[in-house]
């Protein structure tokens, strides 16, 4: 553990509000290079079926190879990433997912949910065996449709919907309450437990707003399950050691279309 991050101060932050973030992590001219590589893999898969996936109206979400992403070994080997993903999943965690999601000019409001069903480790357990790190491709305006969370809501229990995932509308008001709007600039990197109850806010602006998406899982977490990371044998074997050990993968003789399987059909409900 990296003895500039404290091992309690970021358990608090993700057992409590369920979220938190380093400012500056990288320098804006990195999230550049990373908004580039998004744009050109938007470019490949926005017109291929199963490639973009819709998260709502005008909003995309996009599983992409990790080679693809210029800055990927930047993140995971980032001491701030190394360290939260330690103290909160355990020595033994594991990358993966890798993916971006866009808000385009016109997006709308989401419909309050969690990215997924509450596992048991949480249900029962409390514990928290998966997280979500998030990277702004842009300078994040309120007009761009923030990224909009309520703290401490990961522990929510709720019924009548499917999964766990989208609690019913008489409780909106309780996330309504506690809502935070996140306005994260290049270069910053965030974290987040997906269970803490969140949306994507409307786009009234003329810009799309892409963020990257890096999801980890404790060893008794199953979300790799949803996902298929790809690598090459010869891009397996450059990455450093202390990355391969941690990165869940297939290898291929050549990258594959790859074919998203989390879909998420309550977030094409209008939100009203």
């Amino acid at each position: 553990m990296d003895d500039r991050y404290d091992v309690a101060q970021i358990m608090g932050a993700l057992y409590g509000p369920g979220i938190t973030g380093l400012k500056g992590a990288f320098p804006p001219e990195w999230a550049d290079r990373m908004a580039a590589d998004i744009w050109t893999i938007w470019e490949e898969v926005k017109d291929v079926p199963g490639g973009a996936l819709p998260r709502g109206p005008q909003r995309w979400y996009v599983e992409v190879h990790p080679e693809r992403v210029s800055g990927f070994v930047d993140i995971v080997t980032h001491p701030w990433f190394v360290a939260v993903c330690e103290a909160v999943l355990g020595p033994d965690y594991r990358i993966v997912e890798v993916g971006f999601d866009i808000p385009f000019p016109g997006a709308a409001d989401q419909p309050w949910h969690r990215d997924f069903a509450v596992p048991e480790a949480t249900a029962r357990g409390r514990r928290l065996n998966s997280l979500a790190f998030n990277l702004t491709a842009v300078d994040t305006r309120p007009e761009h449709g923030p990224f909009e969370i309520a703290p401490g809501t990961q522990w929510d229990q709720f019924e009548g919907c499917a999964k766990g995932m989208f609690p019913p509308r008489e409780l909106w008001p309780r996330y309504v309450e506690r809502a935070e709007q996140k306005l994260p600039q290049r270069g910053d990197m965030s974290v987040r437990s997906a269970l803490t109850v969140h949306r994507g806010t409307a786009n009234r602006s003329n810009e799309p707003r892409p963020v990257l998406v890096v999801g980890v899982d404790a060893t008794d977490a199953t979300n790799a399950q949803h996902h298929d990371l790809q690598v090459t044998s010869g891009y397996l074997h450059a990455l450093p050691p202390r990355v391969r050990e941690h990165l869940t993968y297939r290898v291929v003789e050549r990258l594959e279309p790859i074919v998203q399987h989390h879909t998420i059909a309550g977030l094409l409900e209008p939100a009203y």
